[in-house]
């Protein structure tokens, strides 16, 4: 996929790097949230559609889907070296933060203090998955199922995994092949 001159784009491989690694060490717990509003909103290295559509391709992918993003981006702006960096910066600097909150997590993991914010820590990064997930509804409006069907999906998706614990690949297998045959199809119908 080519990119126009006018979008901004990442300035260099240690930029690229820099805001892998920024992004990395923001995403305790999840960092959907972070990448949407640093790729999508600040840098605008994606339209939010665009990131939609490569967070899903990303989710789909062996690995963590975050990681997989990442590669995505790079190699957009700058191949196998932006891929290659983009990797870089998301476990520079997070693998070492890792190993030092485990050593001190070894020394004060069974402290109720650290338990509590712990928890506390839990119940932010789920807030910050369902925001994020909220502002990327906007996405559906471009969608070719239409959002009505899309929100039907997305619901099934909802209930199969939260309320009947239905194992997440069957899901994506079931539900992402469907919504994958519908589009397919609705496409295929268009001029």
């Amino acid at each position: 996929m080519t990119t126009p001159s006018a979008r901004p784009q990442p300035e260099s491989l240690k930029d690229l790097f820099v805001s892998f690694t920024l992004l990395a060490i923001q995403g305790f717990g999840g960092v959907l949230a972070y990448m949407e509003r640093e790729l999508v909103e600040r840098k605008k290295w994606l339209t939010r559609a665009e990131f939609v559509e490569e967070w899903a391709v990303a989710r789909t992918m062996p690995g963590p889907p975050a990681l997989n993003l990442s590669i995505m981006v790079g190699s957009r702006y700058f191949g196998l070296r932006g891929a290659i960096v983009s990797v870089a910066g998301m476990f520079f600097l997070p693998s070492f933060t890792i190993a030092v909150m485990a050593l001190a997590y070894a020394k004060f993991g069974t402290d109720p203090h650290v338990i509590n914010a712990l928890r506390g820590m839990g119940a932010v990064a789920a807030g910050l998955f369902i925001a994020t997930g909220l502002k990327l509804l906007t996405a559906l409006k471009t969608n070719p199922l239409g959002v009505p069907v899309c929100l039907i999906l997305a619901s099934l998706s909802f209930a199969g995994v939260a309320l009947l614990h239905w194992r997440l690949v069957y899901v994506m297998l079931g539900l992402g092949g469907l919504g994958y045959v519908l589009t397919f199809l609705k496409l295929r119908g268009k001029p």
